[in-house]
């Protein structure tokens, strides 16, 4: 590192972000919204590597060619890990190139899963193995038994979900049911959560379990909150598939996933064509479930937050669950209801 030193972009100044930008273009990376943290390298004042992360999430590393066996990317990665112990993150992820593998491996990152293009890595005081030990012991999961699957994000929860679920029920000794847990979504994890584990209560074969870190999340599948196509989006829609193959499927002894037919959204559409792609790999069944139909149109909660927004909530009630319908009308209800009026 002599005659280099290391900075801190601040990111809200256009100028320092679009120099990291022009650098990241060299490379055929693109520097991402969702980045929270950026440290650059400068050999005078040329930038000669950079490294970001997004909450847990390390990506965007470069380096110049003449600059690589130096040890520059090790010095960016334990800069970066200062920063998590800083904010109490003890676990994270690494996005990067497969030519890239062996530089993350011997800095004690492990394998995750990988796809054209991009491998995910994982590093932290657990791993996806031991994530699924605990997730067994909490929710009482027989592993012995073949089971059924379903991963919902509900924002909000509504008789389309509803009906998915009762459907898979009927067709299956047990369902576990994963709810996303990002919370980029209107309606808030806990909200979510709690709605479907209330609204399943008559459900005696149906387990409803947070999705976590590996399911759906910024570091699986960004792609999904951005509700956009783009050159990523098949490569993240198979990385999330095959890891819930790989691991979820194989460790929970699940053999089918239900997801409702798509007619709407894209990316979910892709997603769904990649779980049957993935999960093909790992001798497990894809089922797609006609939608429930309400006035000759495929129930959705995008439908549902559309209607909330022209203020049509006579409409609504009948297509969402009375625990739903109760909830948008209590006072955080409420709220929700305003803050979607308003955008």
């Amino acid at each position: 590192m002599n005659g280099l030193h290391m900075e801190k972009i601040d990111l809200n100044d256009k100028i320092e972000t679009a120099e990291v930008e022009d650098f990241l273009r060299e490379f055929y990376l693109k520097y991402e919204k969702d980045v929270d943290y950026t440290l650059i390298i400068r050999d005078n004042k040329r930038i000669i590597a950079t490294a970001s992360k997004a909450g847990n999430v390390l990506k965007c590393f470069a380096v110049r060619d003449e600059f690589r066996g130096e040890g520059i990317t090790a010095t960016l990665l334990n800069a970066l890990m200062d920063k998590l112990f800083e904010e109490g993150l003890y676990h994270s992820f690494i996005f990067t190139k497969p030519e890239n593998i062996e530089i993350f491996t011997s800095l004690n990152y492990k394998v995750l899963y990988g796809v054209e293009k991009v491998v995910l890595l994982e590093n932290g005081i657990y791993d996806i193995n031991s994530y699924l030990d605990k997730l067994i012991k909490k929710y009482d999961i027989d592993i012995n038994k073949p089971k059924s699957s379903i991963v919902m994000n509900c924002n909000p929860f509504t008789e389309g979900h509803k009906y998915l679920i009762e459907e898979a029920s009927k067709y299956s000794e047990q369902v576990l049911v994963f709810i996303v847990e990002e919370n980029k979504s209107l309606f808030p994890f806990s909200v979510r959560y709690d709605l479907v584990k209330r609204g399943t209560e008559h459900l005696n074969n149906v387990k409803i379990i947070p999705g976590g870190e590996y399911i759906i999340s910024s570091a699986t599948f960004p792609s999904y909150f951005l509700k956009k196509e783009d050159d990523k989006l098949n490569i993240y829609t198979n990385l999330d598939a095959g890891i819930f193959g790989k691991y979820f499927c194989s460790k929970l002894n699940i053999d089918k996933r239900f997801v409702g037919e798509e007619p709407y959204c894209k990316v979910t559409d892709s997603y769904n064509n990649a779980l049957s792609y993935q999960l093909n790999k790992f001798d497990v069944s894809l089922f797609k479930i006609p939608r429930k139909i309400y006035e000759k149109e495929p129930i959705s909660a995008s439908m549902v937050r559309n209607l909330i927004k022209q203020d049509k909530l006579d409409k609504v009630k009948s297509m969402v669950p009375e625990i739903t319908w109760n909830f948008l009308n209590s006072e955080k209800g409420k709220e929700i209801v305003e803050i979607i009026k308003s955008n």
